[in-house]
């Protein structure tokens, strides 16, 4: 079972783009837990997160800009990023928690990342 980012790419500054992150194979439960970010250069930062269902986290820097968002039924996560200015590109990463069956350990996992360019 992987970890799946999609929806990346290049946009203008004062974009959007919707970032998805579902699971390939089978399982019995996939929650995603947070999005993460790294720049060049730089280290992986949080982005948005959603623990045990709190209201969401994020960092100063994209508040009030993305949403996080997860529809469990469908076992698909969102992060949906308005007004992106350059400072955003980085490569996001999502990280969920996936059980593989109704009796099974629930365990954490990271996609590949998909990367996000903000350019004009």
């Amino acid at each position: 079972v992987q970890v799946v980012e999609s929806g990346g790419g290049l946009v203008q500054p004062g974009g959007s783009l919707r970032l998805s992150c579902a699971a390939s194979g089978s399982i019995f439960s996939f929650t995603v837990m947070g999005w993460y970010r790294q720049a060049p250069g730089k280290q992986r930062e949080l982005v948005a997160a959603i623990l045990n269902g709190d209201s969401p986290n994020y960092a100063d820097s994209v508040k009030g800009r993305f949403t996080i968002s997860r529809d469990n039924a469908e076992n698909t996560g969102y992060l949906q990023m308005n007004s992106l200015t350059p400072e955003d590109t980085a490569v996001y990463y999502c990280n969920a928690e996936i059980r593989r069956t109704r009796s099974g350990r629930a365990y954490n996992a990271w996609g590949q990342g998909t990367q996000v360019t903000v350019s004009s």
